[in-house]
C-alpha cells in the first residue's frame, strides 16, 4: 500500500516547511512522488522522505524540482534562504557537498581524513558517540558507490598524523594498514614531511562538482566552515598545490605509512 501523507506541520522546522511546500507544489500539478522522482533523477522514496522532513534535500534536487514543477525557483530560494543556514549547524552541510563532488582534494594536519578512518579510530576521536561514528562510516560509501562513480580523492596527510596516537597502538596499526589498503586508482594518499609548509595553519578540503563549481570546508577550533567564496577557493587551491608539491609521491608515502605502522605501532 502507498504510504499515506502525514499532516506535516510546516512551522515545526525549516526542513518541515520545505517538505510541506514541495508537497503542495507537487499536488498542485498532479504528480506522484514517483513521477516527480523520475523527472528529477531521484527516487520516489527520496521525494517522500524530503516531504516528510526525514531527509535533508540536496540543493540540486531543489533546482530540478523547480523545473519539473514550474515553480520559478521558489524551492531553490527556500533552500538557500532556510535550509543552508538553519537546519543544521554550519559544519553539517559539508557531507552534502562531499557526496556530490567528482573530485576531493584533502589536506589533514592532525588526524586521518574522515573518509579514510577505521571505525575504531573514529570512535576514539568521537569519544565513543556511536551515532556520530555510524554517520562518519556512512559517509565513506561515496568511495565505493557505482552510480555515480566515486569521486577522485587526493589526500595529503601531514607526517605527524602517522605518529599521533589515537585509540592506542592496535588502533593506530590497523588505521595505517587501512590507509595502505585504501589507496587505489581513484584514491591517492600522500604524506607531507613534518616540516614547515603552507598547511601548518590547519586542515581543509576542496570539492569540485560535476559542473566544475567548487566549495571548500575549513576546520577551525570552534567549528567547520563551508565556503564557496572565490577568494577563499583561490587561496586554498594555491595552498593545496603547494603542500602537495612538497609531499612524497604515492609509492613512497605508502611505504612510509607501512613502515611507521610496523616500527612505531607494533
Amino acid at each position: 500500500m502507498p504510504r499515506r501523507s502525514n499532516p506535516l506541520d510546516p512551522t515545526s522546522s525549516p526542513l518541515a516547511l520545505f517538505g510541506s511546500e514541495l508537497r503542495t507544489y507537487r499536488d498542485r500539478v498532479g504528480l506522484s512522488q514517483e513521477q516527480l522522482g523520475s523527472k528529477t533523477n531521484y527516487t520516489g522514496s527520496y521525494v517522500g522522505a524530503v516531504e516528510r522532513a526525514e531527509e535533508m534535500p540536496k540543493r540540486r534536487f531543489a533546482v530540478a524540482a523547480d523545473v519539473a514543477l514550474n515553480t520559478v525557483g521558489a524551492l531553490t530560494r527556500l533552500w538557500d534562504g532556510l535550509l543552508k543556514k538553519s537546519v543544521y549547524p554550519p559544519w553539517f552541510n559539508w557531507p552534502i557537498h562531499e557526496a556530490e563532488a567528482t573530485v576531493l582534494r584533502s589536506f589533514q594536519l592532525s588526524v586521518v581524513d574522515g573518509l579514510l578512518q577505521t571505525e575504531d579510530y573514529a570512535r576514539d576521536l568521537l569519544y565513543g558517540d556511536e551515532v556520530a561514528v555510524e554517520a562518519r562510516m556512512a559517509r565513506q560509501s561515496i568511495l565505493t558507490r557505482e552510480d555515480p562513480a566515486p569521486p577522485l580523492l587526493v589526500c595529503v596527510l601531514d607526517e605527524t598524523v602517522l605518529r599521533r596516537e589515537v585509540g592506542g597502538p592496535k588502533v593506530m596499526r590497523e588505521q595505517l594498514h587501512h590507509l595502505v589498503e585504501a589507496a587505489s586508482e581513484r584514491t591517492s594518499i600522500h604524506i607531507a614531511p613534518a616540516r614547515r609548509h603552507r598547511g601548518v595553519n590547519g586542515s581543509f578540503v576542496l570539492a569540485t562538482m560535476e559542473d566544475r563549481a567548487e566549495v571548500a570546508y575549513i576546520e577551525s577550533a570552534a567549528r567547520g566552515i563551508t565556503t564557496g567564496e572565490p577568494t577563499d577557493l583561490r587561496t586554498l587551491t594555491e595552498r593545496f598545490e603547494s603542500i602537495r608539491s612538497q609531499a612524497l609521491p604515492v609509492d613512497q608515502s605508502l611505504e612510509l605509512i607501512a613502515r611507521t605502522a610496523d616500527e612505531q605501532w607494533t
